[in-house]
């Protein structure tokens, strides 16, 4: 059989709305914005699974003057209106809402997390598990819970996720026994410290993760240096996986010349090779409004990952296939040059690469292990 290397696994039209957590409680008709970004892990029996997030939004938004958002609290999701004269509309993604000191959004979806298993092989679907979908629990999650990702060690799966609610947008933790049922144990780092990943094993007895804060400011390099200031991956270390300590060496960032310099952020959990870590990460370029998102490598020290053995930011190991968007692409709400790797999986010689395809649909790309040598 001429089996797949680069392709779409799941998109909107594959979710059932008509199972989503959000019709015990929401009086108003919805769609599947996208359904992408999917945390990436092997279960026991053999299969993989994909965690993916599920962003639902409004199919009318716009009600007279006021603009509708959806809002999760412990009695039931609810609908919050914002008058149309104070916000700005030109992001499909969300709105900026007038009135305050500083800038602040409201989403034009709500986000929650439906477990997708795959054969072995990711070459097909076989359960689509409504029944552990993860939705919004606690009021630091009201506006949703976003891109997981998944790191097994030993027999315990750690998913971190990115909460979003008017209190904070945190990580978030949840662990599971098994890959499918996973418990919420509450937020890790706080406000806007996104794609936080944990390695796929200890060092030195503790936990390892890659961290990104982001900030409204950022300091100047001197000329002469390399780097360009701007949003960078953060390493942190803990002894339990719930408390978190930066480590003092920086880490990676943006380099000047190249086209990733606009920011960097974790991808895929970093998994241990006879040549050290091996992680995938996002590199952005600045272009429109959104900028274009590629999936590069590096290679780090076994013992100590701050330092990089092997960096590869010039040719990107994964960017958009706009090809593979073609057959949907009524369902485009963004410029397709996005892809944005967050999971990965041994696949014997091949690695099995999860990712968002155009914030839109999820992509499993095979890469050959002798890419990486």
């Amino acid at each position: 059989m001429d089996r797949k290397r680069d392709y779409l696994i799941f998109t909107p039209g594959d979710v059932d709305l008509a199972r989503s957590p959000l019709r015990g409680s929401l009086d108003a008709e919805t769609y599947v914005l996208g359904a992408f970004n999917p945390g990436f892990t092997r279960l026991p029996n053999g299969n993989l699974l994909m965690m993916v997030r599920v962003a639902e939004a409004l199919l009318e938004p716009v009600i007279g003057d006021h603009v509708r958002a959806i809002r999760w609290t412990a009695a039931g999701y609810v609908l919050d209106n914002h008058l149309l004269t104070g916000v700005a509309m030109t992001d499909p993604r969300q709105f900026d809402v007038a009135g305050g000191n500083y800038r602040t959004l409201a989403l034009t979806s709500i986000s929650w997390l439906l477990p997708v298993e795959l054969t072995p092989d990711a070459q097909a679907v076989v359960a689509v598990h409504y029944d552990k979908a993860i939705e919004p629990a606690a009021d630091y999650q009201q506006y949703g819970v976003e891109d997981a990702r998944i790191t097994r060690i030993g027999d315990t799966w750690y998913m971190t996720t990115c909460s979003v609610s008017a209190e904070r947008h945190s990580t978030t933790l949840h662990v599971s026994t098994n890959g499918l049922d996973y418990e919420l144990l509450g937020i890790v780092l706080d406000h806007q410290n996104k794609d936080m990943i944990l390695f796929e094993g200890r060092i030195g007895g503790k936990f390892m993760a890659l961290t990104r804060p982001l900030g409204e400011v950022y300091f100047a390099y001197p000329d002469e240096s390399p780097y360009r200031g701007g949003p960078s991956i953060n390493l942190a270390q803990s002894p339990d996986a719930l408390h978190w300590k930066p480590l003092d060496q920086p880490f990676l960032r943006a380099r000047k010349g190249s086209t990733s310099s606009m920011k960097l952020g974790g991808g895929t959990q970093p998994i241990r090779t006879d040549s050290g870590w091996l992680m995938l990460y996002h590199g952005v370029e600045t272009r429109a409004k959104v900028g274009v998102y590629r999936t590069f490598w590096a290679l780090l020290d076994a013992d100590e990952p701050w330092k990089i053995l092997r960096l590869e930011d010039g040719a990107p190991l994964i960017e958009a296939a706009p090809a593979l968007t073609a057959p949907i692409a009524h369902q485009l709400y963004l410029p397709t040059e996005v892809v944005f790797s967050t999971g990965i999986a041994d696949g014997g010689d091949d690695y099995i690469v999860a990712s968002g395809e155009a914030d839109l649909a999820c992509r499993i790309t095979h890469i050959p292990k002798s890419r990486f040598a």
